[in-house]
C-alpha cells in the first residue's frame, strides 16, 4: 500500500486546514485509516481514526475541532482541522492499516511521508 498525504501549510491561529491522504496499491484489505502527528521534541501521537466499518475516533485534544472523513471504500481520508491553535503545529502523518490478503491474520502499517502544519499566533 502506498500512502501520499497533502494539504499541510501555514495558517494563523483560529484558522482551518484540510489534509488529504490517498492510498493506492493493495487497498482491498484496509482495516483502518489514521492520522498521527509529531511535534518537535514530542512523541508521535494518534489524532484520529476511521475504521473499515465507519467508526471514527479522536484524541481528546482535537474533539470538536477536527473531523476525519472519507473512508476505506474510497481509499482516501481527510482531516478537516478547524479552530487551530499553536499547539496543533506538527508534522502530520497518515497511516493505513491493512492485511496482506483476506486470510492474513497480521495487519501491516503503511505510513506516508508526512506533511507539515504550522499554526502561527
Amino acid at each position: 500500500v502506498q500512502v501520499v498525504e497533502s494539504g499541510g501549510g501555514l495558517v494563523q491561529a483560529g484558522g482551518s486546514l484540510k489534509l488529504s491522504c490517498a492510498a493506492s496499491g493493495s487497498t482491498s484489505q484496509i482495516t483502518a485509516m489514521q492520522w498521527y502527528r509529531q511535534a518537535p521534541g514530542k512523541q508521535r501521537e494518534l489524532v484520529a481514526t476511521i475504521t473499515s466499518t465507519g467508526i471514527k475516533q479522536y484524541t481528546d485534544s482535537v474533539k470538536g475541532r477536527f473531523t476525519i472523513s472519507g473512508g476505506v471504500g474510497a481509499n482516501i481520508v481527510y482531516l478537516q482541522m478547524d479552530s487551530l491553535t499553536t499547539e496543533d503545529t506538527a508534522v502530520y502523518y497518515c497511516k493505513i492499516r491493512a492485511r496482506a490478503h483476506a486470510f492474513s491474520a497480521n495487519i501491516d502499517d503503511h505510513w506516508g511521508q508526512g506533511t507539515q502544519v504550522t499554526v502561527s499566533s
